[in-house]
């Protein structure tokens, strides 16, 4: 409460324009604060001195406004102790607040909520040291003005990271860092399109992608989706191509090499680019995480990729490789809004990575991830066998459940709404269709929760949709 006394008679302001005394001034704004409450009952105003300090005044223009303000009974002397709003003003005290609801605390993640990565896994331990020794003795680049496309030396660590990962020979410069996906999205229309323009997207397809792009006044032109991830329409003249060739989301589609080559030459002889959203790649059970488009034809590719499903959807980290001639209309559109990025982790980001505590992060991870999506089928085929069909995935974070039998003429949707009552975060499969109008199905995480809640959440959910009756949980 001290501290905001404090900080609002330092937000007193004195016309000295005027022809009213100063002293007067002082006096009104003092009466003011405590009127409103804002120095309450027993607040300590300070020194005489460090008043007249703190606003620019004389000292004898404060005295005669504390003065003032004691012969009226607003404020009282204590000898040796200084100067105190008087603590008898019945008639000055505020009426009783009406009380407001206090905000819902920070609710768990609910089994089954899709691309939600266990946070727990991460090495706290190791993360704080690292945060720690970049912001306790601070580089003196930290305290400057901020590049807009990222630290330097976490675009240098992104870039070695995608060369031993991903297949991508780049430059760190030709890496930007942004606050997420959706920015990443916002960042290339502003810089690379125009309103109007068309551009091809995946149906079904990233809802949040397809917002970003109407929002920038995109013509978005839906591709289908097969077993080989996005087909190329018949009208094929757009200004770019969104696609996720390592695994679609959410069907978990993967596009073979000569669908890849066939973006490639389309984008090539439309001067179009491909934007290639590598959301999850790193999570590949079976054998190791497959090469990227851009590590094919890195002149029309702008990759993309996210921390929040490799570390945390908390930290607001994501990034972007750009072909070398784009780089400086993104740093033009970046310098008119400036970097929504924080600073703040990316040092301890870049130390995490080249210390190779990264890299033992997401090893351990697909070790644990592929582990729980064996429990999750398991658990389905023996509680579920006639309600849901699942099939093994060799990647990702979640999987597609097709309706079985005994769920004919219910619809997806329908069995969500029912599983929301049990504690349990379903998606319907058609939901990622404008219009919920796709197949019918579900969509079902298990990357960020525990065996036993796998289980147990299993055995809720067949309690749903075998009797309809399960434990109502928040």
């Amino acid at each position: 409460m001290q501290t905001n006394l404090d900080a609002a008679l330092l937000a007193i302001s004195l016309d000295r324009t005027t022809t009213e005394p100063l002293h007067i001034q002082l006096t009104e704004a003092l009466r003011r604060l405590i009127l409103s409450g804002q120095a309450p009952p027993g607040a300590r105003l300070p020194a005489s001195r460090q008043l007249a300090k703190d606003l620019s005044v004389s000292r004898q223009t404060t005295l005669t406004a504390v003065d003032q303000l004691v012969a009226e009974g607003y404020l009282e002397t204590k000898q040796g102790a200084g100067c105190f709003v008087a603590k008898d003003l019945p008639h000055l005290a505020p009426p009783d607040p009406t009380p407001l609801p206090r905000p819902d605390p920070p609710q768990p993640y609910r089994p089954f909520h899709p691309g939600i990565p266990d946070m727990t896994l991460l090495p706290h331990a190791t993360w704080a040291r690292h945060l720690d020794r970049a912001w306790r003795h601070p580089h003196p680049d930290l305290l400057s003005a901020p590049n807009p496309l990222g630290w330097p030396a976490l675009r240098a660590a992104i870039a070695a990271h995608l060369k031993a990962w991903r297949g991508i020979d780049c430059d760190p410069g030709q890496v930007v860092i942004t606050s997420g996906a959706t920015e990443t999205f916002e960042l290339l229309a502003r810089s690379l399109m125009t309103r109007g323009d068309r551009v091809l997207v995946e149906q079904p397809g990233f809802a949040p992608m397809r917002a970003a792009l109407s929002g920038a006044g995109l013509s978005l032109v839906p591709m289908a989706v097969d077993e080989g991830g996005a087909l190329l329409p018949e009208t094929t003249a757009a200004r770019a191509a969104i696609i996720t060739p390592s695994r679609h989301y959410p069907l978990g589609h993967t596009m073979p090499l000569p669908r890849r080559l066939a973006f490639l030459s389309w984008a090539t002889r439309n001067t179009a680019w491909i934007i290639e959203d590598d959301y999850d790649s790193e999570f590949r059970y079976t054998g190791t995480p497959l090469p990227a488009l851009m590590s094919l034809g890195a002149g029309q590719t702008i990759y993309v990729g996210s921390f929040s499903k490799l570390i945390s959807p908390a930290l607001r980290l994501a990034y972007m490789v750009l072909p070398p001639p784009l780089v400086d209309p993104v740093r033009r559109a970046l310098a008119q809004t400036g970097p929504r990025a924080s600073l703040v982790p990316q040092p301890a980001l870049a130390e995490f990575m080249e210390s190779g505590a990264f890299a033992t992060h997401l090893r351990r991870m697909r070790r644990v991830y592929a582990d729980r999506q064996q429990v999750l089928l398991s658990a389905l085929s023996q509680h579920l066998p006639d309600h849901l069909r699942a099939d093994p995935d060799p990647s990702g974070m979640h999987l597609v459940c097709r309706l079985g039998p005994a769920l004919s003429g219910i619809s997806d949707a329908e069995i969500a709404r029912r599983a929301t009552n049990a504690g349990l975060t379903l998606r319907a499969l058609s939901a990622y269709w404008p219009g919920d109008d796709g197949p019918q199905g579900l969509v079902l995480g298990y990357a960020g929760f525990s065996t036993d809640q796998l289980e147990d959440a299993v055995q809720r959910l067949a309690c749903v949709l075998q009797d309809g009756k399960a434990p109502v949980r928040t």
